[in-house]
């Protein structure tokens, strides 16, 4: 299908396939105002940066990425022990792979998901994967936003503002992890934990090898 009357912004093109029209009604039916906002900047950020790096990323597969990457936060969620990352992965990848789309492609999208809260590793893989990190990190932790335009940015919080959006977002991220606070451990979460649940507490590395069932 051509792309011609396919929605741009921020001189970044939402490609206008079925693939991603399915994955936008989707998302739109399962998260908040709140995270789809916030998913939708997350692949225009990323696209940005993908294209400032020389990044040639496949846009179905990126906007799968970024759309699915907060779904573990949502209700659907609240008896998972897992990661909230690995919930949003898994169900892209099961999405994906309804849809006919390959293996190869589903697990670029897994792992863009379940490493997009893991800095340091994400953006020296695919462009995919790097992508949905770098629009991440931009909009959450204003990593990488004076590396944009001012042009850029206002079109992109034009089409998809950002209200109160710092106080909300790090609700969302206690509301989806206050139940399964054990997958907190060695990552950004465990933060969030500390500052909305009095009860919480963190697990230390150091006690941990220290306390092992090994004797020396």
């Amino acid at each position: 299908m051509s792309t011609s009357t396919a929605e741009t912004i921020a001189d970044i093109v939402i490609p206008d396939t079925a693939l991603v029209r399915d994955v936008t009604a989707y998302i739109r039916d399962t998260e908040d105002d709140l995270l789809y906002h916030h998913s939708r900047r997350v692949y225009l950020f990323g696209a940005l940066h993908a294209r400032r790096r020389g990044l040639r990323p496949d846009m179905e597969l990126l906007y799968t990425g970024a759309m699915f990457h907060d779904i573990g936060l949502t209700d659907g969620y609240r008896d998972s022990q897992l990661r909230f990352e690995v919930d949003g992965a898994n169900a892209a990848r099961d999405f994906l792979l309804q849809r006919g789309i390959d293996e190869a492609s589903a697990k670029l999208v897994w792992l863009g998901i379940a490493l997009h809260t893991t800095p340091g590793v994400p953006e020296f893989l695919e462009p995919e994967v790097a992508g949905v990190i770098a629009g991440v990190e931009t909009d959450v932790v204003g990593i990488g936003v004076d590396l944009l335009s001012a042009e850029q940015i206002a079109a992109v919080t034009a089409a998809h503002p950002r209200p109160d959006f710092k106080n909300r977002i790090l609700q969302a991220f206690a509301d989806g992890n206050l139940h399964r606070p054990a997958s907190t451990f060695g990552n950004m979460n465990a933060d969030v934990l500390a500052h909305y649940d009095p009860s919480y507490v963190r697990a230390d590395f150091v006690e941990i090898i220290r306390n092992n069932s090994w004797p020396e």
